[in-house]
């Protein structure tokens, strides 16, 4: 069961906390949506700063919106146009500092100026991508990458 923890201590500490509230979140939960929204939620708890967390699903042709929280979003995102269609085509995680310098980005969120997209991949298959915006420059580093690549790899074991 799911126990509300605070998020305190070092950014390393809360990441970790944040790492083993997932794992309860979808501890043998089936459900892919379900799993998805939770985690979308407990993104949204836990990172300071950022104004959109959520998913976009590889539907075989593009992305398409999953479940997520913050203010409504583009719906289909095509392969390689802006962060998620690159994070998606490459299959490499994008950590932007500004938005608006990235050839081709797509505005869903004209107060979005940072964001981090990693790739959702399962032997081989890609599943989709994990979105988190930021209204700060800069907002993600090296530290918040490792968290949310980590945080990805447990969505994807149950996925």
């Amino acid at each position: 069961m799911f126990e509300t923890k605070p998020h305190e201590g070092t950014r390393e500490e809360r990441y970790a906390t944040a790492l083993s509230q997932l794992k309860s979140l979808i501890d043998g939960e089936p459900d892919r949506v379900a799993n998805l929204a939770n985690a979308s939620a407990l993104l949204a708890q836990c990172l300071p700063d950022i104004n959109w967390s959520g998913f976009y699903l590889y539907d075989g042709k593009e992305l398409v919106l999953g479940p997520f929280q913050g203010l409504p979003a583009c719906i289909r995102i095509p392969m390689g146009k802006g962060v998620c269609g690159t994070a998606a085509q490459t299959r490499e995680t994008q950590r932007i500092d500004d938005v608006h310098a990235f050839p081709g980005h797509i505005a869903c969120d004209a107060a979005s100026n940072s964001e981090i997209v990693v790739p959702l991949v399962k032997n081989d298959r890609l599943i989709g991508v994990l979105d988190i915006d930021s209204p700060k420059h800069a907002r993600f580093d090296g530290t918040d990458q490792t968290f949310v690549e980590e945080f990805a790899a447990v969505l994807v074991g149950q996925l």
